[in-house]
């Protein structure tokens, strides 16, 4: 078995990787294969899937191969990590050197990035950018040293693999112990499924954008409308949605039509159990490995408080729902005082949810919260601050983080009037106290981006020497996802120089949010004053919105900066960094 060491250089001129140009490199993950050759496990009974397990290191051996499971009543194959999914947990410790060993037991090339991990940009696990990925058949060794602690995730930079099972968690011990102890740790992964083959499924959205998305105004919900708001502003509102060929219901590109939501690994049906004794403290790592979905996660009668935010420490801040976008990493204490609980997470578009039961043994289970019916977008969503609607909340719901500030007028780039645009915001919301669609109207406590701080100030503390603004677009229609109008394949890389730190804007031009993942760096968000909040490696951008934050160029390499939605990834929206 042929194993690859890769030589880890800070100078990129030298590095040894042949470089594909960005338009192969993205026609490579939308036309490699999805399933070959089977190796076919003994359990396919419905909702079968292995358990995973959890590996400590600092040695790790790690195998990808495909399995046959069963989420649906439907055998179908998938892409596994020593036969598991999720795959094996893995458990590091600050300041200690990791040795992963990958081998590809696939008829195709595959990749693992270690997701909101500072690490040389060789093992950062990007096909195309950090080296050619894992050729079949060949074993490629990661090596580096961690640099931090807190929950983090790795998933597959490959195809639509991260879809087919490709993903499991990080937990990296810190070294002087947590801050925030617990009698009990548990993480609850959410991911999800769907029988097509996702090739198939990123086929039928660029012929119909809104395939999957079966929420249509109705007349009811017309009849509502004009008895709450006017008939004159009923019909307005539908009338500017038509002209715009958009959906108030577009909150995401699939949906339960096709996906089925799981927790652990586990569907609806087979509920994951996570115990707990009376009198503990629970810690729950909470991560969003969906390629596709935001989830609202809540466990009715009993308040979460948010102690991590993507790794970080943050100051405590009690809330009862949190919304968790893909890629976002959220570590919450409980205090049950009952013997059992739901956790539970409800899509953002409202067409699905997972769940899972925390329990004081087996056996027991609390009931489901009721389902909530999906919420129209805004026309500040459209609009942004110059609509006449508002975001910001009332004092009833909790939100005591109001963000004011003057209204930012967007610069927009000539490629932003294509064809791979069809909207722009001139005067984007900056209101990072809004909790988004879906959860404004909410009486309880709901988490946004304005509550969290982190508990230690920025560890750079110069002032940006300069300032870059990019905008996220998009064409519904014919499913075309950029960044200032320009897919990836038509785009230039994003410079950055060797030590300078600068700020960040992004603009988002479309209805829908994306989280946006800069690897290798950290991205320091700030309020619309500029003060420090907290650092992330994934910030959601909510539609008409635009979130600022600074950066430390301190990591040389070549990066890749993406919405975390894969299917708007392999779409376009992305950029490759260069940091010398």
């Amino acid at each position: 078995m042929k194993v690859i060491r890769p030589v880890v250089s800070g100078a990129m001129q030298r590095d040894a990787v042949a470089q594909p140009s960005r338009r192969r490199f993205v026609q490579g993950l939308l036309g490699s294969s999805l399933l070959g050759a089977a190796a076919v496990r003994a359990d396919s009974s419905p909702g079968s899937v292995n358990r995973q397990e959890e590996l400590r290191g600092p040695v790790f051996n790690l195998v990808i191969e495909e399995i046959a499971v069963n989420f649906t009543s439907r055998p179908r194959m998938a892409t596994a990590i020593n036969g598991s999914i999720p795959a094996p947990l893995l458990r590091w410790r600050e300041g200690e050197e990791v040795i992963i060993n990958v081998t590809n037991r696939l008829r195709e090339t595959t990749s693992l990035h270690w997701h909101g991990i500072i690490l040389p940009y060789q093992m950062d696990g990007v096909p195309g950018l950090s080296y050619g990925g894992i050729a079949p058949g060949e074993t490629f060794q990661f090596r580096f040293r961690v640099q931090q602690s807190g929950t983090y995730w790795y998933h597959s930079h490959s195809a639509f693999q991260e879809m087919t099972g490709l993903y499991g968690a990080i937990i990296v011990e810190p070294r002087e112990g947590e801050v925030d102890r617990a009698e009990r740790d548990h993480v609850l992964l959410l991911s999800e499924w769907t029988d097509e083959n996702p090739a198939t499924v990123f086929r039928k959205l660029k012929s119909l954008g809104h395939y999957y998305n079966f929420s249509q105004p109705t007349l009811p919900e017309f009849l509502h409308d004009i008895r709450t708001q006017g008939l004159a502003q009923a019909i307005s509102r539908r009338d500017m949605f038509a002209a715009m060929r958009m959906k108030p219901t577009d909150l995401g590109d699939l949906s339960g039509a096709t996906l089925h939501y799981l927790v652990n690994g586990c569907a609806v049906d087979f509920a994951d159990l996570r115990l707990f004794s009376p009198g503990e403290r629970v810690r729950l790592r909470i991560i969003n490995g969906a390629g596709n979905t935001f989830f609202d996660v809540r466990i009715p009668g009993l308040p979460m408080t948010v102690v991590q935010s993507d790794g970080i420490n943050v100051v405590p801040v009690t809330v009862d729902e949190l919304r968790c976008g893909p890629g976002e990493t959220y570590d919450v204490l409980v205090d049950p005082v009952e013997q059992a609980y739901t956790f539970f997470a409800e899509t953002m578009d409202r067409s699905g949810y997972a769940f899972a039961t925390l329990a004081t043994r087996a056996g027991l289970q609390a009931p489901l919260p009721e389902r909530r019916r999906i919420q129209w977008l805004s026309m500040s969503d459209m609009m942004g601050a110059g609509s006449h609607e508002g975001h910001t909340a009332s004092p009833d719901a909790g939100h005591e983080h109001a963000t004011v500030s003057e209204p930012v007028v967007a610069r927009h780039a000539s490629t932003e009037f294509g064809p791979s645009t069809d909207m722009r915001v001139d005067i984007p919301r900056t209101n990072l106290d809004d909790p988004g669609v879906g959860l404004r109207e909410a009486t309880h406590r709901v988490l946004t981006l304005g509550d969290l701080r982190a508990r230690s100030g920025p560890y750079d503390t110069r002032r940006p020497g300069r300032e870059i603004e990019l905008h996220l677009t998009g064409n519904m229609e014919r499913y075309t996802w950029s960044i200032d109008g320009l897919e990836y394949g038509q785009s230039s890389p994003v410079h950055f120089r060797q030590g300078e730190r600068l700020r960040v804007h992004l603009h988002n031009d479309t209805m829908m949010t994306h989280p946006m993942h800069l690897h290798g760096m950290w991205s320091d968000l700030e309020d619309a004053q500029g003060n420090f909040l907290t650092r992330r490696h994934t910030l959601p951008v909510q539609p008409g919105q635009r979130v600022s934050f600074s950066v430390t160029a301190d990591a040389p390499g070549r990066w890749a900066w993406h919405c975390h939605l894969l299917l708007h990834m392999d779409a376009g929206m992305f950029r490759e960094v260069i940091v010398a």
